[in-house]
């Protein structure tokens, strides 16, 4: 070994350890997301917030994601991955900072949006890099396990946030988020590296996907988001309806966090399941199936507590095999832009989807309808589902890919042996006249 080679930081090269570090780091998007929840006490006696101000400073984190989540896959596809995520790791902190000092609530606010920014960039790129390592290979399950690296940063925030501001104050536990943010920041930057051939395939990125593979991306992004709104019902809706059924509000918020707590064991056994038996479909379909039955009973049903553990069962095991529907349409070359375009409409669904659920809830006259309505929109992500199959039968695939990879690598002499020029190469990101030859 070199001694440039000695100095070099070592770079993680199994794909199970890079999944452990990628955890690990998105782990501070829930963090940051529940520590306005775990600090509401101070919040509404520092600033006079009402529970109303409280709940819009928790949802504006995500409010950035309608609009940035597909310029921040463009900007990835430029700046890099890695970079990409370590700029959003900074805006957090920036984020986090001039929250924990803001002197006025609109300066919070302001804040709040700078860090739901970052948080947004994190998020779509970490998925993306999952994506480049576990590409057939377990993708339904390394998608399932950081699709709970979420709730995992949201238990952890619950479990640890409280605590430290009741030992110092806002401030002292606001800046211990931070300090997570800075070790997330270092290991990173020193243990990460992207797979050999997604670096071969970067001087070759598109900016735009084939077409049926962005019409295969929005439908992706209808059926994740569907699917999220379908748990957030649960958590937003559940404490309600258990109220209007005699339940006190704090039995009833206890009795619906034993739903997120099974979803975090039911949720990776899904993504294992749809690997191990190679039915992603079957385990798609039957689990958003599952999970519809069992929103509509749960209101309708008195054993509460038995329904909400079928409940944490049944809307965990879809969710893997939903997160990795991208990756059947998303070449190397397209996947940072492809993942931006996908969850640009799984955060509009998200933005618009608890509020209409809550408005028919409203109009009806009680929160059993709110899951009634999640229960037909998750039929509904279903019927999606065979649009997306249609489309994505006839998208480019992975091979494709390397067929116009190994194709570019060849020089002029020979491309033009078999009839083809070189700048025919560099501009057909669709891979159709390759499928002609």
């Amino acid at each position: 070994m070199s001694s440039d080679e000695a100095r070099r930081p070592q770079m993680l090269s199994n794909r199970w350890l890079v999944l452990a570090l990628l955890f690990f780091v998105r782990l501070s998007t829930g963090i940051q997301y529940q520590a306005v929840a775990s600090l509401s006490p101070q919040l509404m006696s520092g600033f006079v917030l009402s529970i109303a101000d409280i709940g819009l400073l928790i949802g504006v984190y995500h409010a950035p994601g309608t609009f940035l989540a597909f310029p921040g896959g463009a900007i990835a596809a430029w700046l890099g991955d890695k970079r990409a995520v370590l700029f959003g790791l900074m805006l957090m902190a920036v984020g986090e900072m001039a929250a924990a000092t803001a002197p006025t609530w609109p300066m919070l606010m302001g804040a709040r949006i700078v860090a739901g920014a970052g948080g947004i960039l994190l998020n779509v790129m970490i998925i993306k890099m999952v994506a480049d390592w576990f590409t057939n290979k377990e993708t339904a399950t390394a998608m399932a396990i950081i699709g709970n690296s979420s709730p995992a940063g949201i238990a952890l925030a619950l479990a640890t946030i409280p605590w430290i501001a009741s030992v110092g104050d806002r401030g002292l536990a606001s800046f211990s988020v931070v300090a997570y943010f800075l070790i997330a920041f270092i290991a990173l930057t020193f243990a990460y590296k992207a797979p050999d051939e997604i670096k071969a395939a970067t001087q070759w990125q598109s900016l735009w996907p084939e077409r049926r593979a962005v019409a295969s991306l929005v439908t992706a992004g209808l059926i994740y988001g569907i699917y999220n709104v379908g748990l957030v019902t649960i958590l937003a809706f559940g404490p309600l309806m258990l109220t209007e059924r005699g339940w006190s509000f704090a039995a009833g918020s206890s009795a619906t966090s034993f739903v997120l707590w099974i979803v975090t064991l039911s949720l990776p056994g899904g993504g294992l399941l749809a690997d191990r038996t190679g039915r992603r479909a079957l385990v798609l379909v039957f689990g958003l199936l599952a999970f519809a039955a069992v929103m509509a009973l749960a209101p309708r049903v008195d054993a509460v507590l038995a329904i909400f553990l079928i409940l944490g069962i049944a809307s965990g095991l879809p969710c893997g095999a939903i997160m990795a529907l991208p990756t059947q349409v998303l070449v190397p070359e397209t996947r940072s832009v492809g993942m931006g375009i996908m969850f640009t409409v799984y955060y509009g669904v998200n933005v618009c989807g608890p509020w209409l659920i809550g408005l028919i809830a409203n109009q009806a006259g009680s929160a059993r309808f709110a899951f009634d309505s999640s229960a037909i929109s998750l039929c509904v992500a279903v019927t999606l589902w065979l649009f997306f199959r249609q489309l994505a039968s006839r998208s480019p695939t992975i091979a494709d890919s390397k067929v116009l990879s190994d194709l570019a690598s060849l020089d002029d002499p020979a491309l033009r042996d078999i009839g083809i020029d070189r700048a025919t190469v560099e501009n057909d990101s669709t891979v159709s006249f390759w499928r002609q030859r």
